[in-house]
């Protein structure tokens, strides 16, 4: 089983910056691709970006140029970095890992609970 932990949300004006973290821990596991997704108020959970665990990266559109993923492989972490926050950035995000255990023969996705941005206009 691998655990994940969302942090660094909150509310911030429009233009400006924030880092989200999500921490992986458990026992006995490696990690494949690592996802951020947003899901805002009434809509649909969207991927965001995706990085690989050699750091090969992808975004949505909608971000590209404004947010920037990476990872630390040492420490099982994920960041994403936002600038030029809108205000249709609000949203809960989620990390997601694609983790390999010694238990399970097989990759599984395990989800954050999540971490609430919000951009005020």
């Amino acid at each position: 089983q691998v655990q994940l932990v969302e942090s660094g949300g909150g509310q911030v004006q429009a233009g400006g910056s924030l880092t989200l973290s999500c921490a992986a821990s458990g026992r006995d596991f490696s990690i494949n691709d690592m996802r951020w997704y947003r899901q805002a108020p009434g809509k649909q959970r969207d991927l965001v970006a995706i990085i690989s665990s050699g750091g090969s990266t992808d975004y949505a559109d909608s971000v590209k140029g404004r947010f920037t993923i990476s990872r630390d492989n040492a420490k099982n972490t994920v960041y994403l970095q936002m600038n030029s926050l809108k205000s249709e950035d609000t949203a809960t995000y989620y990390c997601t890992a694609d983790a390999r255990t010694k238990w399970a023969p097989y990759v599984i996705r395990y989800w954050g609970k999540g971490t609430l941005v919000t951009v005020s206009s």
